[in-house]
Order: structure tokens, then C-alpha cells, then sequence
């Protein structure tokens, strides 16, 4: 894979601080740790890694997840074993690392070795703690709805008690955390430029269908906006 020109941006009052787990060890002018960026990636995905260490061996799951603020909230099932593991506030919480990205190009170069892909990634690292004060549950909730679709919240039924408390949410602060991104073309070799070989970008984007209505919609029950604005 080949790198690419991302400027580094240098530490300042509106950036994350930079760690020894936060400074990758290639590619370093892709980082990034400042707040906005880091935020506008995190607020643009719903679906995270979420790593840990569970009997010795590394463990990575797919799951949703929502931010306010300065906390990254991350869905689950009280069933689950990490966040069991995860326990409460109070105690001393799980160590993990949370991953999101975003594909914004396929990079074909002439050569094999410098194929790459424009993107867009955020890494947390930090203390997992499991939510059990039922405002900040209920808000949680609230954010991992709103991260899937912007204004649903406010149009479906609040959690009852039970399903609170069938639900466990992970609390990660937002403090050990760096973001990372490809932009551009391909950078192929200058003795490469003469090969009959097509090279540039091939854009990737996410696009919504028309909405679905399910089989048992009450007739009448409108699309709302806050969908066809997708």
C-alpha cells in the first residue's frame, strides 16, 4: 500500500493529547488528533470495532454505537460477556480499543504494491465502563438511535424498564484518541508512468433506498421527513 500527503497537524488547545498508543508508527503525517475532525468522523458511522482481551486472546466485535460529547457509548446485550466483564462505574472497567472507518475511494495504481484506499479513521483507546445510572442510559440509548438516523429518537417509543434493564451500554471517554485519513491519488513510481495500465480513483459512497414500509404499517402513517432527508 502506498502513502499518500496529509498535512500532521501540530497539538494545540482543540486537539486530543497526543500518547505513545495514539502516534502510529508508519505514516505519521496521515494523524490527526484534532477535535472537529475527530468528531466529524466518529459523528458520520453508527457500526464500531470494539477490541479487548478476553482469556488471554484478542477479541474484536461489530457493534453500534453513539457519542455525546466527550463519551463514546457502545451497544450490547446484558448477556454479553465483555460487558459483564466491564462492570460497573465504580470499578475498574475493561481496557479496550475502538475502531471506526470510512472507505471514500478505491486507489489503483500501475503497480500492485501501490494500490490504496482513500479513507477516513478514528482510533479510541481507553477504560470501557458499563452505564448503570438510568438518566445516562436513557440518554445513551437515545444517542445510538440518533447516530443511526438523526431525528428518530424523538419518533419511537422510549425503552420500557424491562428493556433497560435487558440492555448493557459501555462508557469510553474520548481522551486517548487519534484520527487517520488518505486523500488523492495514486502515488505510483516515476518509471511506472509509461505502463499501459489504467490508474486513479474509483469514489466510494454510501447511499440510502427509498424506504420499506413494514407489512403491519398502519395504513395512513406517512414517510417522515427526517428519512426522506436521507
Amino acid at each position: 500500500m502506498s502513502s499518500s500527503t496529509v498535512v500532521e497537524q501540530s497539538s494545540g488547545a482543540g486537539e486530543y493529547e497526543r500518547t505513545e498508543r495514539t502516534t502510529p508508527t508508519r505514516a505519521r503525517e496521515r494523524a490527526s488528533y484534532d477535535r472537529e475532525r475527530i468528531h466529524a468522523i466518529l459523528d458520520a458511522g453508527y457500526v464500531c470495532h470494539l477490541g479487548f482481551v478476553r482469556d488471554g486472546a484478542p477479541v474484536v466485535l461489530p457493534t453500534l454505537y453513539g457519542r455525546i460529547g466527550e463519551r463514546l457509548y457502545v451497544h450490547g446485550s446484558t448477556g454479553s460477556r465483555p460487558l459483564r466483564d466491564a462492570g460497573e462505574a465504580e470499578e475498574p472497567g475493561m481496557p479496550v480499543c475502538v475502531t471506526v472507518t470510512h472507505v471514500d475511494g478505491l486507489v489503483l495504481a500501475r503497480s500492485a504494491f501501490h494500490h490504496s484506499l482513500n479513507y477516513r479513521s478514528v482510533v479510541v483507546q481507553g477504560t470501557a465502563r458499563r452505564v448503570t445510572d438510568k438518566a445516562e442510559l436513557t440518554a445513551a440509548l437515545d444517542a445510538l438511535v440518533e447516530q443511526v438516523v438523526p431525528g428518530r429518537a424523538a419518533d419511537s417509543r422510549p425503552a420500557s424498564a424491562k428493556e433497560l434493564a435487558a440492555t448493557a451500554v459501555l462508557r469510553i471517554d474520548l481522551s486517548e484518541v487519534s484520527a487517520k485519513a488518505r486523500e488523492g491519488g495514486p502515488s505510483d513510481d516515476a518509471e511506472d508512468l509509461a505502463l499501459p495500465h489504467w490508474s486513479g480513483v474509483v469514489p466510494v459512497t454510501t447511499a440510502y433506498g427509498a424506504p420499506v414500509p413494514a407489512d403491519d404499517l398502519a395504513p395512513g402513517i406517512p414517510v417522515p421527513d427526517y428519512l426522506t432527508g436521507l
